[in-house]
């Protein structure tokens, strides 16, 4: 008789915040200045820092050496204990600026179940479940930057605009691929 092993990992992009409270992304909500619970940081010309991450865990079931199936769980946070900002120079387009930034979270965490689905179950699923998580977060993290960048941190309003607009898109685009309760 085949013995049945099921392996579950977890991984948390930002491991130090794994016991913290979390806001996970829906569309039903968006971030309020009353979300940001951290001290600003003095030594930032930042009005406001979004700490946000995919959270991935998985299962794999085996009998004896074969990989019979696998499972896995995706999702979009945000982390108050480590978001900031400066109440003196805080305003609803700065605020419009952070919930971008968890809108790409979310846009990332979406693009990673769409890669999660094309993954046939073979005996190596494991290791490419976390290749891919680094992939993605890699992107997630380059994106990011391109969006600071071309908006100038929130200063170019028209980029800003574009931006809020591309990543509405983006995200319907990837529907299919949101969190389903």
């Amino acid at each position: 008789m085949p013995k049945i092993i099921v392996i579950v990992v977890f991984l948390v992009f930002f491991f130090k915040y794994d016991k913290e409270p979390t806001i996970p992304w829906s569309a039903n909500y968006k971030l309020t200045w009353d979300d940001f619970k951290a001290k600003p940081s003095n030594n930032s010309s930042a009005v406001a820092t979004t700490a946000s991450g995919i959270t991935f865990g998985f299962s794999v079931k085996q009998s004896d050496t074969r990989v019979i199936s696998f499972t896995t769980e995706v999702y979009a946070f945000f982390y108050p204990q480590q978001s900031w900002y400066k109440q003196e120079h805080a305003n609803k387009h700065i605020l419009e600026h952070e919930q971008v930034h968890f809108d790409i979270t979310e846009l990332y965490a979406r693009k990673f179940r769409k890669r999660i689905s094309l993954l046939k179950t073979t005996r190596d699923v494991a290791k490419r479940l976390r290749i891919t998580h680094k992939t993605i977060n890699k992107e997630l993290a380059n994106f990011q930057n391109k969006y600071d960048t071309e908006t100038d941190f929130s200063r170019n309003i028209n980029k800003q605009l574009e931006w809020q607009a591309l990543i509405k898109i983006e995200l319907k685009k990837l529907d299919d691929f949101k969190f389903k309760t």
